[in-house]
């Protein structure tokens, strides 16, 4: 099974910081065992839409160069409330400095105006073909596919146009 948390990229400042929107509805499969009675998002599921909110502000800022982006440390973690079916998880996350393969985010999301969750994030970014040369298609197939997912989730502000002549 496969999980894509950020449903909508609504802000994003390639090198700076992305928010993104999770919305949690009673058809994911995994509030029918957490918890009977009373679903909500689980802590991990939290955990995993700020890394992938992080990785989508990597992937455009790298414009898409690397084809991996995994999660190498959560530090200050802090879970504050219920995400509850009906509801989203907005997710802001800012670049707070990267240093080789390693960035580090701070990361926070909120549900009605209150916080959610947040964390400090070490993310590492690599291509498979770094570690086996005979990857380099699978990582070719794998940024063709976070484009595509990207392209879904992103809809650039329109730029304003010219004003009419009058």
């Amino acid at each position: 099974m496969r999980f894509l948390l950020v449903d909508k990229i609504i802000a994003l400042e390639p090198g700076k910081s992305i928010t993104a929107i999770k919305n949690l509805t009673l058809a994911e499969e995994y509030l029918a065992d957490h918890f009977p009675g009373f679903p909500v998002m689980p802590g991990v599921m939290m955990l995993e839409t700020l890394v992938q909110a992080s990785a989508w502000l990597l992937r455009v800022t790298d414009d898409f160069e690397y084809s991996t982006i995994l999660l190498k440390q959560a530090r200050a973690l802090k879970f504050n409330s219920f995400v509850k079916p009906g509801r989203a998880l907005t997710v802001t996350a800012t670049l707070q400095k990267t240093d080789g393969a390693d960035c580090v985010l701070k990361c926070a999301g909120q549900v009605d105006g209150k916080s959610a969750v947040s964390a400090r994030l070490t993310l590492e970014r690599f291509n498979l073909r770094d570690k086996n040369p005979e990857l380099l298609a699978t990582d070719e197939n794998l940024i063709t596919i976070m484009r595509s997912l990207y392209s879904q989730i992103w809809s650039p502000p329109n730029e304003k146009s010219d004003p009419e002549p009058s």
